[in-house]
């Protein structure tokens, strides 16, 4: 997808962060936005950001909910007549020990940050294919390339949607389809992602200052939300299968690729440093 002007994007976490920022980028681009959120409060700040340069709808969505997911999907195509991109970008945060964290709240996380994914790859695809130009943005982490203390949940979640894009990416190849997909690699984005976080208790059992915790882990984002939305944007139109994003993303795959088993003893003593009670 080479030009983004006169398109439809469908972007889900649109109420704030990099999904704002997604819309702002591509309305200057000149592309029609379908935006969804759970906090309709930020959603209609985004819209309003957006202005009226291109045609905007904008809905309440869950995306932990299937049939909320689908419902939008149609109706993004019934008030736009079609759909081009796919920004499944909603997601969350938890910091819990394994032993510690409580079902209900993995189940939580991965009815967003995983299962979110899932419904709106497969609510979107078809009409994608519709439209014969199309392209499915996944967010998972940097996060879904390397294991982190306290965010074994989320590790779980963006590891496989790491895993489910990058089979999504060969499938569709092997069809011979115009659409294509691309895993998004997110590091430390200034956004409110960690703030808005539940964090357990349980985090205390590994030497990490719950009180204090969201503070310090914030202090190593170095990314703002709009530096990451072009350089997402950007690796769509070269078609790319993975995009990492920032500088620390590429520290750490780097550090994964040469040093597949040390990295976790790297990983501990940086852990007990920056995040000790």
């Amino acid at each position: 997808m080479k030009s983004f002007h006169d398109k439809v994007a469908a972007i889900t976490g649109a109420g704030s962060g990099m999904g704002r920022e997604l819309a702002i980028e591509l309305a200057a681009r000149g592309c029609h936005l379908a935006l969804s959120d759970v906090n309709e409060a930020g959603l209609a700040q985004t819209v309003s950001l957006v202005g009226d340069r291109v045609r905007v709808t904008h809905a309440r969505v869950d995306v932990a909910v299937r049939e909320q997911v689908y419902a939008w999907a149609d109706a993004v195509v019934r008030d736009h007549g079609k759909v081009n991109l796919i920004f499944n970008n909603a997601g969350v945060g938890l910091g819990a020990s394994i032993e510690g964290m409580r079902y209900e709240d993995f189940e939580w996380l991965m009815n967003i940050n995983f299962w979110g994914v899932v419904y709106g790859t497969k609510a979107f695809l078809p009409h994608l294919k519709r439209a014969e130009e199309g392209h499915i943005i996944n967010t998972s982490s940097v996060f879904g390339l390397i294991g982190v203390p306290s965010q074994s949940a989320y590790n779980a979640a963006k590891f496989a949607v790491r895993g489910f894009t990058e089979a999504l990416r060969m499938e569709l190849e092997m069809e011979g389809c115009k659409v294509s997909a691309t895993s998004v690699h997110p590091g430390g984005i200034k956004t409110n992602i960690a703030r808005a976080a539940r964090l357990d208790p349980s985090v205390g059992q590994l030497g990490i200052d719950h009180r204090n915790a969201t503070v310090r882990f914030e202090k190593n984002f170095i990314t703002t939300a709009n530096r990451a939305a072009r350089i997402i944007l950007r690796a769509v139109e070269k078609n790319q299968r993975r995009v990492l994003v920032g500088p620390d993303a590429y520290v750490v795959d780097w550090m994964v690729r040469l040093m597949p088993s040390l990295y976790q003893r790297l990983v501990v003593q940086f852990s007990r440093r920056t995040m000790a009670a």
